[in-house]
């Protein structure tokens, strides 16, 4: 003890440490301290966590067992109530019942019209009053009268249409069967005096018609069915229920223009093969009507057998 009190300071050795080993150690720890502090928070969070799931103060979660196990799920049943509910058909019921009671008394208008502007004219008017010999004035006047039938048979038709429509969709498009041999017996009706003008013309057929009698004779018929046809394809394209009645109110009509045209025969001295051509197209139009008629019965045990039979498939 007394000899490290006599010797001076300076002798005492003392530990030193290099400049450049204390600024690897700065260095290192600078490196290591980044690391710690993650693991720290790290740890902290996860213990955070854990006493943030088991706090003494919140009350355990009340949780209800169903008392049946065959009940619906809880997801099912939100589900089904966010669907949108249906509506009810009481309301609309009362307005299909008076729209129903509306649509009856066009059961008798239709016909009335169909009656009015056709028949009526036809039966009634003196052919005096209309026919003023071989002129334009009588093909204008009788024109003018299948004009009026025309009118009469689109509103009876129109009704008609109206009439039949339910609230239920279904398809009213007629067969291609249907529309071919309908359209066959139009084009022939349609060329047949066509022909039989181009054979007078030729000199084949002796005497000879003037035009403007040919015109006067058949020039309505022409026109007439040509209307026919238009009004038919228009049922076939819209699926109108009424494409299988078109064809009969205005074949129905021909033939009182026929027969209307053999009595302007007779006032205009037309010969004898004229004659004998309307006859025939009298013959032949009462045959597709006929034709036609059976194709109503034939549609309407159509519908009758197809219904009993979904009716009985739904009763098993």
């Amino acid at each position: 003890m007394a000899s490290l009190l006599t010797h001076p300071p300076s002798s005492i050795p003392v530990p030193t440490v290099s400049r450049s080993r204390h600024n690897r150690l700065k260095v290192w720890k600078s490196r290591n301290l980044p690391g710690i502090s993650n693991s720290r928070r790290i740890s902290v969070h996860r213990r955070s966590i854990c006493y943030a799931n088991t706090s003494p103060f919140e009350p355990s979660p009340i949780t209800y067992a169903p008392e049946n196990e065959e009940t619906a799920n809880i997801f099912e049943s939100m589900n089904s109530s966010q669907e949108p509910a249906k509506p009810s058909t009481t309301k609309t019921e009362p307005f299909i019942a008076q729209l129903q009671y509306l649509r009856k008394p066009l059961w008798l208008v239709g016909p009335a019209i169909l009656l009015v502007t056709g028949v009526v004219p036809t039966l009634w008017l003196p052919i005096a009053s209309i026919f003023m010999g071989p002129t334009i004035a009588t093909l204008l006047s009788l024109t003018g009268l299948d004009c009026i039938f025309n009118l009469g048979a689109s509103l009876f038709l129109l009704i008609a249409d109206s009439t039949a429509r339910t609230a239920q969709p279904c398809c009213n498009k007629p067969p291609h069967a249907y529309k071919f041999w309908n359209t066959l017996a139009n084009v022939t009706g349609f060329f047949v005096p066509l022909l039989v003008l181009f054979c007078s013309r030729r000199g084949l057929l002796e005497p000879q018609l003037p035009f403007i009698s040919f015109a006067v004779l058949l020039g309505p018929y022409f026109l007439l069915l040509s209307v026919q046809m238009l009004t038919e394809m228009l049922t076939w394209h819209w699926g109108s229920p009424v494409w299988l009645v078109a064809p009969v109110v205005y074949e129905a009509y021909r033939l009182l223009q026929l027969m209307r045209g053999l009595g302007l025969g007779a006032e205009l001295a037309a010969p004898d093969w004229m004659v004998h051509t309307v006859r025939g197209l009298v013959c032949g139009w009462v045959l597709v009507l006929g034709v036609q008629l059976m194709r109503i019965a034939w549609y309407a045990g159509f519908t009758s057998s197809h219904s009993s039979s979904s009716s009985s498939v739904d009763d098993y």
